[in-house]
């Protein structure tokens, strides 16, 4: 028996031995060189994304911001030097499932009659998926809710083998019914929506990692949408994807760019690879700051930030073995970044004198989730959102820790 048992281990590893050495790398195409990662464009728009780890893109965004609030004026008609009204900032963090927290919040928050419109709304991973409804408002709320209670394991994605997925795949999963689920809502006529919330002086950013640069990419959705270039749609769904992406369980998303009119390509996965959630650009606590520093008023500002995860920590039994170990410390590690990312907004906040509300799951949910993207699980968890929401949301003034 141990003979056997030797002998079916040394053909499994002369099996794997020979897959990888006939197996080639998936086909990509030529990387965008070091030198020129802020000169590759999808669709030629010069703000249809921002590389906020340099100055240039950070001067961008930050115009791009303040191009909003000009737009803003124009559709109010509010002449130059008139204070712009109150601005109302909305991030989404990532949590895969447990996006629906944020959706059943969201959707209750609606039903409570106090929601305010958001001027500036981000989100990262599942919550780049929730961002676009809350950013067109309660309109949208009966898409928002289908997409977190109707949705099967089926919808999201296609189980490959480890073994195929280890020797032939980009990840464990296949996510083509992601894209098709996603290319479904965000139909036609949302994205009209999209580019007319746009005009109207708001703003919609998605946030991704760009894995051959090592930088966080942050998507300009609404500019997209409002540019009327044919690849728009296509664009904005395979953002979303790429978004969602999670490293090494779904599979990257490639996007086809040009450099000086050469064909190139970039490699995407989950924004969540830099930042669980992000708020506002740096020209709005600076505007903020200089008024104050000149003894006028500063436009009234509230951020809120809806973390779809808990805060108290996740206590579990960890096997001593080392994918048992090995996948607690990468869980750990996110964990922490998502921490970082709560306490980092509240600190610009109070420097920026933004008003500051958090909202997390509370350790009063106990429902376990049985297996990835579990249905039950999933509207148990909305419904715990939207009743939350419903009798109006106790926000958290500051983190928790």
């Amino acid at each position: 028996m141990a003979i056997a048992k030797t002998s079916r281990r040394s053909l499994f590893a002369l099996a794997a031995a020979g897959g990888l050495q006939g197996c080639a790398a998936l086909e990509r195409g030529p990387a965008v060189p070091r030198a020129r990662t802020s000169d590759a464009t999808v669709l030629g728009l010069p703000n249809e994304r921002f590389l906020v780890l340099s100055r240039a893109g950070l001067a961008a965004m930050d115009a791009e911001f303040v191009a909003a609030g000009e737009r803003t004026r124009r559709r109010l008609a509010l002449r130059p030097g008139v204070p712009l009204p109150p601005i109302n900032l909305l991030a989404v963090s990532g949590g895969g499932e447990n996006g629906a927290f944020g959706a059943g919040l969201l959707c209750g928050w609606t039903e409570n009659g106090t929601r305010p419109v958001f001027n500036l709304v981000t989100g990262v991973s599942t919550g780049a998926l929730t961002a676009p409804f809350a950013y067109l408002g309660p309109a949208y709320d009966a898409k928002l809710r289908s997409v977190y209670t109707e949705l099967s394991p089926a919808d999201i994605l296609e189980s490959r083998s480890l073994l195929h997925a280890a020797l032939f795949a980009d990840g464990l999963a296949d996510t083509s019914p992601l894209f098709r689920t996603i290319s479904r809502v965000i139909d036609e006529a949302m994205l009209a929506d999209l580019a007319r919330a746009h005009q109207e002086g708001r703003l919609l950013l998605i946030g991704t990692t760009n894995l051959d640069a090592q930088i966080p990419v942050i998507w300009n959705i609404g500019a997209i949408a409002a540019s009327g270039d044919a690849r728009a749609p296509d664009l904005i769904r395979r953002v979303l994807l790429a978004s969602a992406s999670i490293p090494g369980a779904f599979p990257p998303v490639m996007f086809d760019v040009t450099v000086d009119g050469e064909a190139k390509q970039e490699m995407h996965v989950d924004g969540g690879a830099f930042a669980q959630a992000f708020l506002y650009p740096a020209a709005l606590g600076e505007q903020r700051r200089a008024r104050i520093r000149q003894g006028t008023a500063a436009r009234q500002a509230e951020a809120y930030i809806i973390r779809n995860a808990r805060l108290d920590p996740d206590w579990a039994t960890v096997e001593r073995r080392t994918l048992g170990i090995a996948g607690r410390a990468i869980s750990t590690m996110i964990t922490t970044s998502g921490y970082n990312d709560i306490g980092r907004m509240w600190a610009n906040t109070q420097r920026d004198g933004i008003g500051y509300n958090l909202a997390f799951i509370g350790s009063d949910f106990t429902e376990e989730l049985p297996s990835p993207f579990d249905q039950t699980y999933m509207r148990v968890l909305f419904n715990y959102g939207l009743a939350a929401g419903r009798r109006g949301y106790d926000w958290a003034h500051r983190p928790p820790f």
